[in-house]
């Protein structure tokens, strides 16, 4: 294959899962490494026996390697009202990471780690196993605090922009 055909097959990708709608949430971490989060819709479900999710965060992002030293995260399933957090954690805004979490009602979680106030749900658990694809770190994560919140929106990602999904 030629780097021509491998840059056509790459943004054929990228056009495609522009077209998947999906949840934006926030990880974040804190532990020997430091405390740490970033914006992030590659988050799915595995398994509920026992509670497992996947997150999916590219080795070139210093919240990776922070992540897997600390070995515990939490995913903050954002409202529509937090849109302002999704942006500064995916990097669109000048704040600089020890302040974004200073910015908003954050909360001590299990292993101190941030849990945002007012997400839609958030999952706190221990990394189990992870798994190298490509440029992305695979985490697969056992859940041992989940909370949710009854109301709200749900903010997603889709077709590169972010967008308030309603739940009724």
């Amino acid at each position: 294959m030629t780097l021509l055909e491998l840059d056509t097959r790459q943004k054929a990708f990228r056009n495609a899962m522009a077209s998947m709608a999906a949840a934006v949430s926030v990880v974040t971490t804190n532990g020997t490494a430091g405390r740490s989060g970033i914006t992030a819709t590659a988050v799915c479900s595995i398994t509920d026996t026992p509670p497992t999710i996947m997150v999916c965060i590219n080795r070139n992002s210093k919240t990776n390697a922070t992540l897997k030293e600390n070995q515990y995260l939490c995913v903050n399933i954002l409202s529509a009202e937090q849109l302002e957090i999704a942006q500064h954690f995916a990097g669109m805004t000048e704040v600089k990471m020890s302040d974004r979490f200073m910015l908003h009602n954050w909360k001590e979680g299990t292993q101190q780690i941030p849990v945002l106030d007012g997400a839609l749900a958030n999952l706190q658990g221990k990394i189990s196993s992870m798994s190298e694809m490509g440029t992305h770190t695979l985490f697969f994560v056992e859940l041992n605090e989940i909370e949710i919140r009854e109301n709200g929106n749900s903010l997603i990602y889709f077709n590169r922009a972010f967008h308030e999904i309603s739940r009724s």
